[in-house]
C-alpha cells in the first residue's frame, strides 16, 4: 500500500451513516494511503452520534451538519471549508434516499412526492454539492466521486425509484465531467455490488439480492466495503488522472453476465 498517495491531500465526505457505510470504507482507505485532512458531514443528531466518533478516529478536521436539501446548511459547510482550506482534492458523494414504501411493489405506484424526494436527495444533491465545491476543487485539480448501483441500467426488483435516481445520477456524472473538465476537475462514479449497509436494509428482499449476486457473479462472491474503498482511492488519486465521466463497476463481475 502506498502510504503517501494522499499525503497533503484534503477531502470532504458526505454520506457516512455508520462504520458499515461505503463512504466510511472509502474514507478509511484514503486515510490509509496518507490523507490526514478530512471533513465529514452528518444529517441530524442521530447520525452525528455515529459519524463523529468515526471522524475523530482518523483525526478529521471538521465534522459539520448538512442536510443536502437545505441550501443554507450546504452554504455553511462550504463557507467553513473555504475559510480554512485553500482547496479540495476530493469530494465523496454517498448520499441516497427513497421512501421505504417506494422500495417495494411496483415502480408504477411511486408517488409524486416520493419520486421528487428520491431524485432530489439521491441525484440533485450531487449537482448542488459539485457546484459549491467547484472553485475549491479547481484550486487543487480535485475530483468528485459518487456511488451508483446496477439498478441504474437494469431492472432490479424493489429497487424501483432508486434505480431511476441512480440512472439520473450516472447521467449527471457525465454532464458534470464535461462542465468541470476544463477546470481540471474529474467526476466519476463507482457502481458497487450489493453490500450490507444501512441504506441497503431499506430495500425489500435485499438478503436475496446478496445471494443471487454471489451465485451469479464470475468471482462467485460479493464484494466488500474495503474493495470498494480501494477502488475509490484509485479514482480519487493521481493514478486516475486521465479518467473522468466514467462508471467503474466493483461488483465481482456481476454486471457482465446475461443469463
Amino acid at each position: 500500500m502506498d502510504g503517501g498517495l494522499f499525503e497533503g491531500k484534503r477531502g470532504l465526505v458526505f454520506g457516512v451513516a455508520n462504520d458499515r457505510s461505503i463512504a466510511w470504507g472509502i474514507a478509511r482507505a484514503i486515510h490509509a494511503h496518507g490523507c490526514r485532512d478530512f471533513a465529514f458531514t452528518f444529517a441530524g443528531e442521530i447520525l452525528e452520534k455515529r459519524v463523529r466518533p468515526l471522524a475523530e478516529s482518523i483525526d478529521a478536521r471538521f465534522v459539520l451538519p448538512c442536510d443536502v436539501t437545505d441550501d443554507a446548511q450546504i452554504d455553511a459547510v462550504f463557507r467553513t471549508i473555504g475559510e480554512q482550506w485553500d482547496g479540495l482534492d476530493f469530494l465523496i458523494h454517498a448520499v441516497a434516499f427513497a421512501n421505504r414504501e417506494d422500495l417495494e411493489g411496483r415502480f408504477l405506484d411511486t408517488s409524486r412526492d416520493g419520486f421528487l424526494r428520491a431524485l432530489e436527495i439521491s441525484c440533485y444533491s450531487l449537482v448542488n454539492l459539485s457546484r459549491h465545491a467547484a472553485p475549491l476543487l479547481a484550486a487543487r485539480n480535485g475530483s468528485v466521486l459518487t456511488l451508483s448501483y446496477y439498478g441504474a441500467e437494469k431492472v432490479v426488483p424493489n429497487y424501483n425509484v432508486m434505480g431511476v435516481a441512480k440512472a439520473a445520477l450516472e447521467a449527471s456524472v457525465r454532464y458534470l465531467a464535461s462542465d468541470l473538465g476544463p477546470e481540471g476537475v474529474r467526476v466519476n462514479a463507482i457502481s458497487a455490488g450489493p453490500i450490507k449497509t444501512l441504506a441497503a436494509a431499506g430495500v425489500r428482499g435485499f438478503r436475496g439480492m446478496l445471494g443471487i449476486a454471489e451465485e451469479k457473479a464470475p468471482l462467485r462472491r460479493n464484494v466488500t466495503q474495503d474493495e470498494v474503498g480501494q477502488a475509490a482511492a484509485f479514482l480519487c488519486s493521481n493514478h486516475a488522472a486521465g479518467i473522468t465521466g466514467d462508471v467503474l463497476y466493483v461488483d465481482a463481475g456481476y454486471n457482465i453476465m446475461g443469463m
